[in-house]
């Protein structure tokens, strides 16, 4: 399937991301069954991220402010969750969660664009991200990070250079999967315990699987939609939204989406979500982390 791809223009980024950003296309394959431990608890996945302010604090002043509606509320946070990770083994892959609510799951990738203004209106609208971020993209301002992440939106692993994963050998996925955990996790002091590959390469292949096991993460996330400029790309042929997609966008700017800003592109993101009906939740609130 061919998809349109928002270039980071020239200089180091263009190198870091292949001239072609995060990959607007994962595997369009079906993502592996989470595997459900008995011993993982509904519990298990209780953190300070999940207890995050709900979008509804924010009032119809603050909406407005940045061009929107309100959003529909998202449900209370399933006690029993959908997705449940074990301590070691195989982890599972998986673009979508299985879930009768009707909601979606904003990720957010790379960390190129660091614009304050992006800060203020999630700091605003309350609306929950997750954070994968590449430590040579976000090292010279890991603090921009930092706000957004004290919202509950929690961060997770996304390689050190951003390379083609199944271009490199097992010790260099090793590398590049471990540093940045590595730097991640003294940064913000959480470990990243979800990894997503760039371009979603290399996802299902059993060398990338043991390189994520040795790092730490106990999950490889892809997704079913991307976020392109003023719309996004569907991996379904009915080019719709279905209860528990993951959607991928980038933090970038003016000069990746032809001058538009990344709260206008972020802003267009929610409406397209709203035209269909859908809320945004928490990804952190549907998956139980292994217990201990």
């Amino acid at each position: 399937m061919n998809r349109a791809r928002i270039g980071y223009g020239v200089g180091a980024l263009a190198v870091l991301l292949a001239a072609s950003g995060c990959g607007s296309s994962a595997p369009a394959t079906k993502s592996a069954a989470p595997a459900k431990p008995a011993a993982a608890s509904s519990g298990s996945s209780s953190s300070a991220a999940a207890s995050a302010p709900a979008q509804d604090t924010a009032g119809e002043a603050a909406w407005a402010k940045w061009g929107l509606k309100p959003m529909a509320k998202a449900p209370a946070p399933p006690a029993d969750k959908p997705i449940k990770l074990t301590k070691t083994g195989a982890v599972p892959v998986f673009s979508e969660v299985p879930t009768q609510d009707k909601v979606v799951f904003i990720t957010i990738d790379d960390g190129a664009e660091k614009d304050p203004k992006f800060v203020q209106m999630l700091t605003e609208l309350k609306v929950p991200i997750t954070m994968f971020l590449t430590k040579d993209i976000v090292k010279n301002d890991y603090a921009y990070f930092k706000p957004l992440q004290a919202l509950g939106n929690t961060v997770q692993n996304h390689t050190v250079s951003h390379p083609v994963m199944s271009k490199i050998t097992a010790a260099q996925q090793k590398t590049q999967i471990c540093d940045d955990q590595a730097a991640l996790t003294e940064q913000y002091g959480t470990a990243p315990y979800l990894f997503r590959p760039p371009f979603g390469d290399g996802a299902n292949t059993p060398t990338l699987n043991a390189s994520v096991q040795e790092c730490g993460p106990r999950a490889i996330v892809l997704w079913r939609e991307s976020m392109q400029i003023h719309d996004m790309q569907y991996q379904s042929a009915d080019k719709k939204l279905k209860n528990g997609d993951i959607i991928l966008a980038h933090f970038r700017g003016p000069s990746e989406l032809k001058g538009e800003t990344m709260t206008a592109m972020f802003g267009e993101m929610l409406a397209r979500i709203q035209e269909q009906g859908f809320a945004v939740a928490r990804l952190d609130d549907y998956i139980a982390k292994p217990a201990g």
